[in-house]
């Protein structure tokens, strides 16, 4: 806008011709200082947005690890508390210390020869007793060939010929068996590795060169193979109490694709999908037939499923919080995040059996969780209104980041403090995070799939892995077994 300052004539003139004149010229240069207020407060407000935008990375906004670029922050900061466990093995923890074995596969004994001190001959003479030290090592690792000779006769009686049946799964002149495909399965799909690094691992162990298409065969046949251990574990989550569900992007041949999880302690299923929202959650084939508590990040698309309930992970919110404290230097986010941090730490300190704190206790921190609520609130009170004449915009006014989350907050009451009525409900959302964080790695090691199925196929199989594993089973006999035809499948009841 232009803004014009009155010179000194026209302020003699408008005194000379009277009151109404100097009043007129008074309100004209007052509503030019109005508009430039105006016009300030919405520069100022930007410039803050942009301030903020700038400021959010991984450790204060639920943006991604990758998204903070090369630049190492200054001083590393950290949501966690310190905890007053020492370090190292906590008492209960099983060590790994190397014991002595009391079958030993082989045993080798070193004679005396002779004596060290007067160089008699001590050949022939029996010992009286033993040292003994274990060496554990790996033996050499070679392919063995098996060549399988079905007989052919023919019969006397009546001159026609007959052939020995081959065992099952020997069906060419030339293959390689379930142990090659296992470890082409393992190292592809839990170790991350590229298809040409495991072909390179058989060149380099057991000197038998394979080729690419063999590597990729073998997650083929594996993905086959565990379809009825999928199907059960989908089965098992769309009954589970509750389930952790989270997504991410991942590349597929060369576009952003989505990676969705559902997972509890025990479980884990993937689904790779063109989109983000409650067409892929469909399809993944657990929310819609979903009805106990779902965990997950405020993703809108969650709440189309209305016959769960739903609990919010409260990492997020406490990052968000720790950005609007440092960012916008508002006390009522700290409150906020000392008072969520408090309520973990009283769940955490009650004794089994309880399932939920006392009324008491739900009571105390509801209300105070109102009270910190209303002060952000008051804290972030609404612009005042345009003035008569201004054009209005379509749509909902853009609000702050701080007023977004008192939004989300005072809304979503339940669902944030969902984990102190009911403590089969975590605190944050985790295990969710965890068991995508893997397939993260796979797609920074390998970099992006190449086909939609391959990555399907991958995460099919992970989902598999990952089971597994949760079930203490171990990955390479879980993968072994699915070659066999009896993949792996966790019991419904466990113990």
């Amino acid at each position: 806008m232009n803004f014009r300052i009155a010179s000194d004539e026209e302020i003699h003139t408008a005194f000379e011709s009277g009151e109404a004149a100097v009043r007129a010229l008074f309100h004209e240069l007052a509503g030019q200082i109005e508009a430039l207020a105006r016009q300030l407060a919405k520069q100022g407000q930007a410039l803050q947005e942009l301030q903020a935008q700038q400021a959010k990375n991984s450790r204060n906004s639920s943006k991604p690890p990758s998204s903070d670029g090369y630049q190492k922050p200054k001083r590393t900061e950290s949501l966690r508390q310190p905890h007053k466990k020492p370090s190292g093995g906590q008492p209960g923890h099983d060590g790994h210390t190397l014991r002595v074995s009391q079958v030993p596969d082989r045993t080798l004994t070193h004679e005396v020869e002779a004596c060290e001190h007067c160089q008699a001959g001590l050949a022939g003479i029996n010992p009286v007793g033993y040292e003994e030290r274990q060496v554990f090592d790996i033996p050499a690792i070679r392919i063995e060939v098996t060549a399988h000779r079905a007989d052919i006769k023919i019969c006397p009686t009546c001159g026609a010929q007959t052939k020995g049946t081959f065992p099952l799964g020997v069906t060419q002149a030339v293959q390689y068996g379930p142990e090659v495909k296992t470890w082409a399965a393992y190292f592809s799909n839990q170790q991350h590795l590229p298809v040409e690094r495991t072909a390179q691992i058989f060149d380099d162990l057991v000197h038998q060169p394979i080729c690419d298409a063999t590597v990729l065969k073998a997650s083929e046949d594996l993905c086959e193979y565990i379809a009825p251990s999928s199907e059960a574990v989908q089965e098992m989550l769309r009954d589970a109490a509750v389930v952790n569900f989270d997504e991410s992007g991942l590349r597929v041949m060369g576009k952003l694709y989505w990676l969705h999880v559902a997972s509890t302690e025990r479980l884990t299923s993937y689904e790779v999908h063109a989109k983000r929202g409650h067409e892929a959650m469909d399809e993944a084939g657990i929310l819609g037939a979903f009805t106990g508590i779902a965990v997950h990040d405020h993703w809108k698309p969650y709440f189309h499923y209305e016959d769960c309930d739903h609990a919010l992970c409260n990492a997020h919110h406490l990052r968000e919080l720790h950005f609007i404290a440092t960012q916008y230097q508002q006390s009522w986010s700290k409150d906020m995040s000392a008072l969520l941090l408090k309520i973990k730490a009283t769940v955490e300190a009650m004794p089994a059996p309880a399932m939920s704190l006392s009324p008491v206790h739900l009571e105390a921190f509801a209300r105070r969780y109102d009270e910190v609520v209303q002060e952000g609130f008051a804290a972030n009170p609404p612009p005042p209104p345009a003035p008569d004449g201004t054009p209005k915009k379509r749509g909902r006014s853009k609000q702050p980041p701080p007023v977004n989350l008192l939004i989300r907050l005072r809304d979503f009451k339940a669902s944030v403090l969902a984990f102190m009525s009911d403590f089969r409900v975590p605190f944050d959302n985790n295990q969710g995070e965890r068991d995508i964080r893997m397939v993260k790695v796979k797609q920074k090691v390998s970099g992006g799939f190449r086909t939609l199925e391959g990555a399907k196929c991958f995460g099919r199989i992970r989902g598999y892995i990952s089971t597994a594993r949760k079930n203490s089973k171990n990955v390479f006999e879980a993968i072994r077994e699915a070659f066999d035809g009896n993949p792996f499948i966790p019991s419904p009841h466990p113990q």
